[in-house]
C-alpha cells in the first residue's frame, strides 16, 4: 500500500432523501478513479473475517489494481448505482455506526490487512 487519502463531502442540503443521496453519490462518483476498485461501507453489505478481507485487497494489489476507494454514504445511505458499481459492499456488522466510528473501524482494518499480508504478527486468529 502507497498512500491513504480521506476525502470528506459536505452533507447536501437538498430538502428530500432521494435528491441528497443523487447528490451526493454525483459528487462520490467525481472523485473516484476509472480503474478503481470501489468499496461501499453498508451495514447491509457482506461481513468478512480480516483475514478474507486482507485476502481481497492482496487479490487487487497483485491484479494492478491502482486504486481502492472506501465510500462511507452520508445519513440518508448510498445511491443504488454506487452500491451496483462497488467490487465490494461491506458491512461492521448489522448495528448503525456514527460515520466517524466507521472511519477509524476501516483504518484499523486497513492496517490489519496491511500486517496479515505482510506476515507481521499483529492479527492474531
Amino acid at each position: 500500500f502507497r498512500s491513504l487519502d480521506i476525502r470528506e463531502l459536505s452533507e447536501s442540503r437538498a430538502r428530500e432523501p432521494a435528491a441528497r443521496i443523487a447528490e451526493e453519490a454525483g459528487a462520490i462518483q467525481a472523485l473516484i478513479p476509472a480503474d478503481a476498485a470501489l468499496v461501499v461501507l453498508d451495514e447491509t453489505g457482506r461481513s468478512m473475517p480480516s483475514a478474507a478481507f486482507a485476502a481481497q485487497l492482496g487479490q487487487w494489489r497483485d491484479q494492478a489494481v491502482s486504486d481502492t476507494v472506501f465510500v462511507i454514504g452520508g445519513a440518508d445511505g448510498l445511491s443504488p448505482e454506487l452500491r451496483r458499481k462497488a467490487k465490494l459492499c461491506l458491512s461492521f456488522g448489522a448495528a448503525t455506526w456514527p460515520h466517524q466510528m466507521v472511519r477509524v473501524m476501516l483504518l484499523e482494518q486497513l492496517y490489519r490487512a496491511a500486517t496479515i499480508l505482510a506476515g507481521h504478527p499483529y492479527h492474531r486468529a
